[in-house]
């Protein structure tokens, strides 16, 4: 049997507001954007530049209930994890793009890394594993 997560649903509150910070501040691709009239609503996935992956799926707040998970999704624990090959260029750039972090860098023994909070304060972890840890598929 193989499986995969294709997409992991992030609530936002404004489609155009979100594609902007993705793809703006941290750099990820727009991978689709339809319009879907049966749903009144957009079809609209993000992924980060040379990944292949499991896309973002930025799915636009559509009841009053919906709305108070925008920026919460996790219950203020980390959320997502952006790996990456190079910590210290990306987290450079982001600094440069006034990304707030909630945590600075560290040396952990799996890797390098930061928290951040995305524009709805979503928390992440912003690493690079070390060698042995990114061979292991971790």
């Amino acid at each position: 049997m193989k499986q995969s997560i294709v997409h992991v649903a992030l609530v936002v509150r404004d489609y155009d507001e979100a594609i902007n910070y993705y793809t703006k501040v941290l750099n990820f691709d727009l991978v689709e954007d339809t319009y879907q009239p049966e749903q009144d609503k957009r079809w609209v996935t993000v992924r980060p530049p040379g990944s292949t992956g499991a896309t973002l799926l930025l799915a636009k707040a559509s009841k009053p209930e919906q709305e108070s998970f925008i920026g919460n999704q996790a219950g203020g624990r980390v959320f997502l994890f952006l790996n990456t090959d190079d910590f210290w260029r990306d987290y450079n750039a982001m600094v440069e793009k006034d990304v707030s972090f909630v945590r600075p860098p560290q040396e952990a023994d799996y890797g390098t890394v930061a928290v951040f909070e995305d524009l709805y304060g979503n928390r992440w972890d912003l690493l690079q594993l070390n060698d042995d840890q990114a061979r292991a598929g971790n």
